[in-house]
């Protein structure tokens, strides 16, 4: 099983620079991150700090979230939201170099809230034009822009697979781009009350990501009442071929364990 540890949410007892190196030597290879700077273009030195901690820790980096705006305090994302529409705009650049220069090809666009005094009919065509924007600045080195329904943010408008899934047929239609797609949080969709079984029996071919973390509580598979693996062995039976991020929370003790016991039983 291919896994990519998202160091945004686990090993968070380190510093954000140790946090690859913790995961190589917890026995992973690949590591995605959500947005790691305070501003949509942070300087060479940030992003070279940054890029070397991957390099050095010898894992790969699978995932990059562009700038989501300020998430601990309730932000997620700013591709929909009109007075920030420039700096996402100024971040497709960012991301889509440090994208080339560690061979990641995976890069999350969080949409955004909805904001108080603007219509949804603006925000979304807004929302559009900004993702369509990503898709071609990425679209140069080969890459998939990823849009993802979210829980637990009340003003987040995409909150199934179907939703999101609109917002990419729109793109589409109105850019001719084809390399937005479906980010899959299991989690996510189930505690929104999305038919996961469904979801994945009629798109998992056409995933762009999968990210996991079991329900009660958001903790490591094993700990709620989600049937992962069997979603993630169906998406395997359906042709999705690519990473599945563990993007859960635990403390760093215990934060592996369940996939300890996966590989001792499997041998």
């Amino acid at each position: 099983m291919t896994y990519t540890v998202n160091c945004s949410i686990l090993l968070t007892e380190l510093p954000l620079l140790e946090r690859p190196a913790a995961a190589k030597a917890a026995g992973f290879d690949a590591v995605e991150f959500w947005w790691p700077f305070d501003t949509s273009v942070p300087t060479d030195a940030e992003t070279t700090k940054f890029e070397n901690a991957i390099k050095d820790a010898g894992v790969q980096l699978t995932g990059l979230n562009f700038n989501a705006g300020n998430m601990p305090a309730g932000d997620r994302g700013l591709v929909s939201w009109p007075a920030r529409s420039s700096e996402f705009l100024d971040n497709i650049d960012v991301v889509a170099g440090i994208g080339e220069r560690l061979d990641c090809k995976a890069f999350n666009a969080l949409y955004g809230n909805r904001v108080d005094g603007e219509s949804a009919e603006k925000q979304d065509a807004i929302g559009a034009e900004n993702l369509a924007s990503a898709a071609e600045g990425i679209a140069r080195i080969g890459g998939t822009v990823l849009l993802e329904p979210v829980s637990g943010a009340p003003k987040y408008p995409l909150l199934k697979a179907a939703d999101a899934l609109k917002v990419i047929a729109r793109v589409k239609e109105e850019s001719g781009a084809t390399n937005v797609k479906l980010l899959a949080d299991f989690y996510h969709l189930a505690v929104n009350g999305d038919d996961v079984a469904a979801v994945i029996e009629n798109h998992a071919k056409d995933f762009g990501h999968i990210q996991i973390a079991d329900n009660p509580g958001r903790g490591a598979p094993g700990t709620g009442e989600l049937p992962l693996g069997e979603w993630i062995a169906r998406s395997r039976e359906l042709g999705y071929e690519g990473f599945i991020s563990l993007e859960y929370k635990e403390p760093q003790e215990t934060a592996f364990s369940w996939a300890i016991r996966q590989r001792a039983t499997s041998h």
